[in-house]
């Protein structure tokens, strides 16, 4: 696509690329949206702008990361400062200031003794991570045939092979093939017809980790060395786990010798509530996944939580040696560390996961309030998350859910996620009232619009 095709009256010339061809946008349908794009330039607190200065209601908080707003001063001024001062600083074999004080205050968040910090890059890395940290785990204590990770139908675990290994999202397991090889899945928590229209978790569906016993039956548990789950199955469209669920998965796991991982990656920092869903929901797993909302998305950052006994088990053997043989080259980068301290101060000094949880029940009944529109099957809502599933088309599956994308964009200036016909909603947790009130009129109105 030229320059001239893109350009319009008020539009800066140079707030536009002038080629779109070189660049292969990731989850993304590449031909559709070099046809019609939507382009978004500058950013503030809910709301993205369009190059031509057309404000863009941010329902979705970028991708589940932007929870304080966009472009908040302090994280701005924090990277401003820490680019002025160190641009990199090595990890391995060496460390900075700041790495240290942002895992202190990650491990002051997380509940129990989930107490060390291992830092990366992405929620993909983070989960690749506490795989590998789980099975190296289960060698150091003497337990080597556990080799087996578990996983669950409809889970999102990121891009790495381990993380689309352990996943269950069809498109990903069907493109890339066998993958790593000794995984099993739970089924998925999601039953629409005991389940429909619920608010928060579910009542029914705590059976659902009874599954895990059948998996054991079927390897042996000395072959399996972790399960992994979201808390709240994210990226499928807003899977909210059954009362109890977590708590069940938690006990089986504890009378096999299974480590539990939680993939918090969307979940962490607020979306639900509380810094991390393991609290809300009075499950302690032995490793968490975060990212995202870490660093408000501004800078790249992402890592593992682990408990005590998982890191201690690594200190051993001569002091002089590495005890686990991993990591990258921008693992606690200075930015996303500089970023981070910024992001946590700013949660505590607005109160912002208490925000979030007060904020949930009109939420939710804002978003129910369109189970009347034409197409709906399902809403389902927890935290300051929302999923709209709609009809599909006969014939397209997904083809209705991007035409609500596309005049979302265009027309109603809502910013919004898609998986297939879903429609989810995952806005930055310092959204009012006032504003809710406007994302699902607009909502309303997309759905109303693609009948």
């Amino acid at each position: 696509m030229a320059l001239d095709d893109l350009v319009t009256d008020g539009m800066r010339a140079d707030s536009v690329p002038n080629d779109l061809e070189a660049f292969w946008m990731p989850f993304t349908s590449n031909r559709s949206f070099k046809k019609r794009p939507r382009l978004v330039s500058r950013a503030k607190d809910m709301h993205y702008y369009t190059p031509e200065g057309r404000p863009i209601l941010d329902g979705c908080a970028g991708l589940w990361c932007v929870n304080p707003g966009h472009n908040r001063e302090p994280i701005v001024e924090a990277i401003r400062a820490g680019a002025a001062e160190m641009d990199f600083g090595p990890t391995f074999q060496y460390g900075h200031p700041n790495a240290f004080r942002l895992a202190t205050k990650i491990a002051d968040l997380a509940p129990g003794d989930l107490d060390h910090v291992f830092f990366c890059n992405s929620g993909s890395e983070a989960v690749d991570t506490a795989l590998k940290i789980a099975l190296a785990y289960q060698q150091t204590i003497g337990q080597g045939t556990r080799t087996r990770l578990i996983g669950r139908e409809r889970g999102y675990h990121g891009v790495g092979f381990g993380g689309i290994s352990v996943g269950g999202m069809v498109a990903n397991r069907r493109t890339f093939g066998t993958m790593l090889a000794g995984v099993d899945h739970l089924r998925t928590t999601y039953d629409r017809e005991n389940q429909a229209f619920s608010k928060g978790e579910p009542d029914y569906g705590a059976h659902f980790a009874d599954e895990l016993e059948r998996i054991v039956g079927l390897h042996d548990a000395s072959t399996i060395a972790a399960v992994i789950v979201e808390p709240m199955g994210g990226s499928t469209g807003v899977l909210p786990p059954p009362k109890g669920y977590l708590k069940r998965l938690r006990e089986i796991c504890d009378k096999y010798g299974i480590l539990l991982i939680f993939d918090e990656v969307i979940t962490g920092y607020g979306r639900l509530g509380y810094a991390f869903a393991a609290e809300r929901y009075g499950v302690i797993p032995d490793m968490i996944c975060f990212a995202k909302g870490i660093t408000a998305g501004a800078v790249p950052m992402g890592g593992v939580i682990a408990r005590k006994h998982i890191h201690d088990a690594f200190m051993k053997g001569p002091e002089h040696m590495v005890e686990l043989f991993h990591g990258y080259t921008y693992s606690a980068h200075p930015l996303a560390c500089a970023a981070g301290l910024a992001t946590l101060d700013l949660y505590a000094q607005e109160n912002t996961f208490t925000h979030a949880l007060a904020l949930e029940p009109f939420f939710a009944d804002a978003v129910m309030s369109l189970k009347d529109k034409p197409g709906v099957l399902d809403i389902r809502t927890v935290g300051i998350t929302g999923a709209v599933d709609l009809a599909p088309r006969a014939g397209s599956p997904g083809l209705r859910g991007y035409e609500a994308l596309e005049k979302a964009f265009h027309e109603e200036g809502l910013m919004m996620r898609i998986a297939g016909d879903t429609l989810v909603i995952t806005p930055p947790l310092i959204i009012s009232k006032d504003q809710v009130g406007e994302l699902v009129e607009k909502l309303g109105r997309v759905i109303e619009k693609t009948v």
